[in-house]
């Protein structure tokens, strides 16, 4: 699969390993490199429903993004590449036709205002 990164702080933390481990801390810098690698080896998302760090699609206002663990409580948040997202018939994301994604940020997203 394609990845983009929404900054290049993001990029950067993917690529340097004492940056990462520095800035993210080597668990979570750890984990972060282990998502990337899932996403870049697959050929669609639906590849990485049923693999470990639990490939979510997200609600409410983050509806478009999906979510992935990296250490509790962080995520990594990112949105598919194609625009429009496909959906079905039933207005469900199409998994399958997602081929590329952009990475938006690490966070812990429940503890958002």
């Amino acid at each position: 699969m394609d990845i983009k990164f929404k900054n290049n702080k993001l990029k950067k933390y993917a690529n340097s390993d004492s940056l990462g481990n520095r800035k993210l801390g080597p668990i979570r810098a750890k984990l972060y490199k282990a998502r990337l690698d899932d996403l870049h080896d697959a050929e669609s998302l639906e590849e990485l429903r049923h693999v470990p760090g639990h490939y979510h699609e997200l609600t409410q206002d983050r509806k478009g993004q999906w979510a992935c663990d990296l250490d509790q409580p962080y995520r990594l948040i990112f949105v598919p590449q194609e625009n429009p997202i496909p959906t079905d018939e039933d207005d469900k994301y199409v998994w399958i036709e997602i081929k590329g994604v952009e990475i938006l940020e690490i966070i812990n997203y429940h503890k958002e205002s």
